[in-house]
């Protein structure tokens, strides 16, 4: 591969990035807002928006790997699929089960994908715009733990879970504006 063609799939694959990073801050914004609503219990809206989080995950993963084909090997973005696909199912369990059910499900969840985004996004460092990935990616792995801490406490609640939605739509929302230079070239 010549360098110039090198440099048009980085910048093709850093403009797609930049787009699903847009759209994932809109998505985990909107998201959190509407379920912090309803944080007290798991409704039956509480419980679809619960399970829709990783099944966008699971989209928002395919579409990583088919545009970043060009720049890398997305096996690890399969593997985010797979992981969020058993999520969203063992979460549509775990909310007829109660909230410690879905904070351990959220937990083990956010522990698996936040490895999974870390490893990911260290080789796209050239890329630019990945050191928020990265970061999110370690967070979201020690807030999985703190996650599955709290289902064991007396009075469990889902805000917490919530809430880190928040951060994370910043990161991404950062990580979207830091790959602006690198999408420039496409």
């Amino acid at each position: 591969m010549s360098t110039v063609a090198a440099a048009s799939g980085l910048a093709g694959t850093a403009s797609a990035l930049r787009r699903l990073y847009f759209v994932r801050f809109a998505f985990a914004i909107v998201w959190a807002l509407v379920m912090l609503m309803m944080a007290d219990e798991i409704t039956p809206i509480g419980s679809v928006l619960l399970v829709l989080y990783p099944l966008f995950d699971v989209g928002a993963a395919i579409y990583d790997a088919k545009v970043s084909r060009r720049t890398g090997k997305p096996t690890l973005l399969y593997l985010n699929v797979a992981v969020s696909s058993i999520t969203a199912i063992a979460l549509a369990f775990a909310c007829a089960s109660g909230i410690p059910a879905v904070l351990r499900v959220w937990g083990a969840w956010a522990v698996v994908a936040g490895l999974v985004q870390l490893i990911v996004a260290v080789p796209r460092r050239k890329m630019g715009g990945q050191w928020p990935m990265i970061l999110s990616g370690g967070i979201s792995v020690l807030a999985g733990g703190s996650f599955i801490a709290s289902a064991g406490a007396d009075d469990p609640v889902l805000s917490s879970a919530i809430r880190y939605a928040i951060p994370g739509a910043v990161f991404f929302l950062i990580s979207a504006l830091r790959l602006g230079r690198t999408a420039k070239d496409a």
